[in-house]
């Protein structure tokens, strides 16, 4: 007979899922919007905890409600050629071209350039490889991360963060009424907000870290489906309240230690990365920044263990026969580390065109497997949504390239709802699912 988890076990649970989501994207740029957003922090807050927060938890709910057992299956409720080409998208772009590296030339930016200067090109070498030498260790034994990430990482992680907020929450440098609005939350925080959220990666790593939390639910002998899919919410909606409180909370800290960077916060380049240093040294000197390069540095592995591992169990099983879990693992840990070498802008600059055309996407099929009962999860209602969701993205694209792709912008401009604030894709998705629903009333299949 199937055991229910127990009040440990789902916090344990939620403990590891938050640890999975909780990368360094997740404290830089809810402190950068702080700093930027200033007097309209609430509403900047808003529209990230709904990207960064919302729609996550809203992934791993859609993985339970709709049973799927991870994107593989979901996915392939749209086509078996869209599974396989937005699967592995969406994988890489989590995975060893984007966020993977970057949790490694996060940590080092932030964590240990500070300590060995900007000429530092051979300490970064010796530093990613250490770093993925220990991501590997762990990501080779898939069967215990639950024990490090949920029992080990995850709780040292938050007791070092947890040093750093409270004593710059006890002991602001200004007040949030001190604090001018600037950058892109002028004409609009709440759309500025929402659209910092594609950044954490969070919306498209929920699809990717319910396989884990399957499994993991699975492990501890709960395997009826309903019994899983309802742990798999329970245990999303403890990590997503987590992670919500530090969201709100790093903000916050962000806007006011304002007089600490406010000549600064225009130049190029600034991150909230350099702000957080800058905040550490205040309050701890030196020290500080001994305890900034623990926090990001178990921050990032953290993450980079379960994405190494997330990856490698989908490839596995897309390209059965190819590579076993174990050679995954290396490629994937290689494959970072020698992009994470590229630093830590260039990756950033990189990913935001890739975000800005994976994200729509993502968010469009999380609401199908969340209201898939309601239609059958028919076949057409999903390639219709998908279908006018994917050239929406590629609208979505052109606008974040900008250049050439410039007299496309304008022209959508003038007639696609939504467009100037990043959310061109909400009104063609809206009539794709219901083009979908019509079709499927009607008996229509797709082939």
């Amino acid at each position: 007979m199937d055991q229910k988890l127990t009040i440990r076990q789902l916090a344990l649970i939620g403990s590891m899922l938050f640890g999975l989501f909780f990368g360094a994207g997740n404290l830089i740029f809810p402190m950068i919007l702080g700093a930027k957003a200033g007097t309209a922090l609430p509403a900047a807050l808003a529209g990230l905890l709904v990207t960064a927060v919302g729609i996550p938890l809203l992934g791993i709910v859609s993985m339970g409600i709709s049973r799927s057992e991870g994107l593989i299956h979901l996915s392939g409720r749209v086509s078996r050629r869209f599974c396989y080409l937005f699967t592995c998208a969406l994988y890489l772009t989590i995975g060893p071209l984007f966020a993977i590296p970057r949790c490694a030339a996060t940590s080092f930016t932030i964590g240990v350039r500070p300590l060995v200067g900007e000429a530092a090109a051979l300490p970064q070498v010796i530093f990613t490889v250490m770093f993925f030498a220990a991501v590997l260790f762990f990501a080779l034994r898939p069967s215990k991360i639950l024990d490090s990430v949920g029992k080990f990482l995850n709780p040292a992680f938050l007791a070092f963060l947890g040093v750093m907020l409270v004593a710059a929450l006890v002991r602001p440098v200004n007040s949030l009424s001190e604090v001018p609005v600037s950058g892109g939350y002028e004409g609009g925080a709440f759309f500025a907000g929402f659209l910092q959220g594609y950044d954490t990666l969070d919306a498209l790593a929920s699809l990717a870290f319910g396989i884990i939390v399957i499994r993991t639910i699975r492990q501890l002998g709960v395997t009826e489906p309903g019994a899983v899919a309802g742990s798999t919410v329970k245990a999303g909606v403890v990590s997503m309240a987590l992670m919500a409180l530090i969201y709100a909370a790093t903000a916050l800290v962000g806007a006011q230690s304002y007089g600490l960077y406010a000549a600064e916060l225009s130049t190029p380049g600034f991150t909230g990365g350099d702000a957080f240093a800058m905040i550490s040294h205040h309050y701890f000197g030196r020290g500080g920044s001994l305890i900034l390069a623990a926090t990001v540095t178990l921050c990032c592995m953290k993450t980079a263990i379960g994405l190494v591992t997330a990856c490698s169990e989908t490839f596995l099983e897309l390209f059965p026969g190819k590579l076993d879990y174990p050679k995954w693992a290396v490629v994937f840990t290689g494959a970072s580390l020698l992009i994470s070498n590229i630093g830590l802008s260039q990756i950033i600059a990189l990913s935001a065109p890739v975000l800005y055309f994976l994200c729509p996407l993502a968010i469009v099929l999380i609401l199908l497997g969340i209201f898939g009962n309601w239609f059958g999860h028919a076949r057409i209602v999903y390639g219709c949504a998908m279908g006018t969701s994917l050239a929406a993205a590629v609208l979505e694209l052109a606008r974040v390239v900008g250049g050439a792709c410039q007299p496309l912008v304008d022209w959508t401009a003038g007639w696609l709802p939504l467009y100037s604030y990043g959310l061109g894709w909400v009104v063609p998705a809206a009539l794709g699912f219901g083009g979908g629903l019509l079709l499927n009333a009607r008996g229509n299949k797709c082939p």
